[in-house]
């Protein structure tokens, strides 16, 4: 353990086991941070845990905001986005946790224009380069996203890509929300080409060349969301 105190908290949503933390979860852990994983329907969490958290990650998973009626935890989840998101403490959203932001702030979620599923850089807006996603500059990065969202009122766009106009927003420093998967740990894609293999098969997607791009650009990315991801938790306090 480092200097930094020993008391911090971090509490991930983890939607399915392989989409997790990944390569962002040493990062944390040697910033300090004793991180839970809590499951769908927040087994044993209560709402004042939530809340009193340091950090809170909303990780990705193959629901939709739009399933609640299928998966009721979903608006409980959304709830509980939206009281982070008021209370201003520190939460950031991983794809469909980037989602559950942008409808927490009022904004539509819904199915874009094409599924993005593959690496590529994002093009970063004026107010991009000048926030922690500078560092992600010309780097490739994961994209497995169907759905997409309008951006919400008072937050600043970062990020976009020609299939999704709306990759990445900020609010204030304290909520960070991202389409695309920083936390991608290539040594395990393998769960990740099993546990979606319906949906890349249905998609028509290229699976050899999707792990091998896998190999080729991790490094780089595993690199640059450090540094990308330290700026913005000191930007917001942690």
């Amino acid at each position: 353990m480092n200097s930094r105190s020993s008391f911090r908290t971090c509490l991930a949503l983890r939607h399915v086991a392989f989409e997790d933390l990944g390569i962002l979860e040493p990062l944390f852990r040697d910033r300090g941070f004793q991180i839970r994983y809590v499951q769908p329907g927040f087994p044993g969490l209560s709402v004042e845990e939530w809340l009193a958290a340091d950090l809170c990650v909303v990780l990705g998973g193959p629901v939709g905001v739009g399933d609640t009626e299928l998966y009721p935890y979903l608006k409980t989840e959304l709830d509980w986005v939206r009281s982070r998101l008021a209370c201003q403490r520190p939460l950031l959203g991983i794809c469909l946790g980037a989602q559950m932001m942008a409808h927490a702030l009022g904004s539509r979620v819904y199915p874009g224009t094409a599924r993005e599923i593959g690496w590529g850089a994002v093009s970063l807006t004026e107010a991009g380069r000048l926030s922690p996603l500078r560092h992600l500059e010309g780097v490739p990065v994961l994209h497995w996203h169907g759905d997409t969202f309008d951006m919400p009122a008072g937050a600043r766009l970062l990020a976009s890509t020609e299939i999704t106009p709306h990759q990445a927003f900020c609010v204030g420093n304290n909520a960070l929300a991202l389409q695309f998967h920083p936390e991608a740990d290539v040594a395990r894609m393998e769960e990740w080409l099993t546990g979606h293999a319906c949906e890349l098969m249905a998609a028509g997607t290229d699976i050899p060349g999707l792990r091998a791009a896998s190999v080729r650009h991790g490094a780089l990315l595993a690199d640059r969301a450090a540094l990308c991801m330290n700026e913005w938790m000191e930007g917001a306090g942690l």
